[in-house]
């Protein structure tokens, strides 16, 4: 097993990357406090699902082709700031919207199936992740791979990303987060909606290139 030794610091490096702050948190920690813990918990592994998938297309050349070709990065960057921006315009408008007087553990499959899709979209909204990746792997991978060695380290992938927004989700669903957000829910809203759409526009009007 000491041949897979090298993916030890790809793990740790995935780790602190995910639980920095950023669009996703804010996503998983809105849905904890103001929706059933079943969505939230759907949430979050569409974000497990979405950092899947920029690990396997990083492994396969994302990385390379956005180098050799800018201006697709820049359509992936202007792509996801705007779903950013739409994310943050539709958190803003429900500030003033009055909340149910309870939040049931009732769930539908259409809820749940469109909170999995929005945590998805939203992982997936960030191009710069596909660099992350990409840096990480041209970074600690050996020239000679032993077998398995991407399925192992986009499995632990979705598994870090997944176990990390659950963990989010299930300390914010508590009934005390739920009267906080409760009774702060403008506040909460417009803060998250301000710091969605900043992280929207900076992305769209970052001139950046990998």
């Amino acid at each position: 097993m000491h041949e897979y030794i090298f993916i030890l610091p790809i793990l740790l490096f995935l780790l602190l990357g995910v639980m920095s702050p950023g669009p996703s948190f804010i996503l998983v920690a809105q849905t904890a406090m103001s929706k059933p813990r079943s969505e939230a918990i759907a949430v979050s592994v569409g974000m497990g699902v979405g950092a899947t998938i920029f690990a396997v297309i990083a492994s396969v050349g994302l990385f390379v082709l956005i180098e050799t070709v800018p201006w697709v990065y820049i359509a992936l960057k202007v792509i996801g700031g705007s779903y950013l921006c739409y994310l943050a315009f539709k958190m803003w408008g429900r500030s003033n919207e009055p909340l149910e007087t309870t939040i049931t553990s009732h769930k539908t499959n259409n809820g749940i199936l469109k909170m999995f899709f929005i945590g998805l979209f939203t992982q997936l909204s960030n191009p710069k992740t596909a660099i992350v990746f990409g840096s990480v792997f041209a970074t600690f991978l050996p020239e000679n791979l032993p077998e398995y060695s991407y399925f192992i380290i986009t499995a632990s992938t979705f598994i870090i990303d997944t176990l990390w927004y659950v963990l989010v989700a299930t300390l914010l669903s508590t009934s005390k987060a739920q009267k906080a957000y409760a009774k702060f829910k403008k506040y909460i809203c417009r803060l998250a909606g301000g710091f969605m759409g900043v992280l929207g526009v900076k992305l769209i009007s970052s001139q950046q290139l990998p």
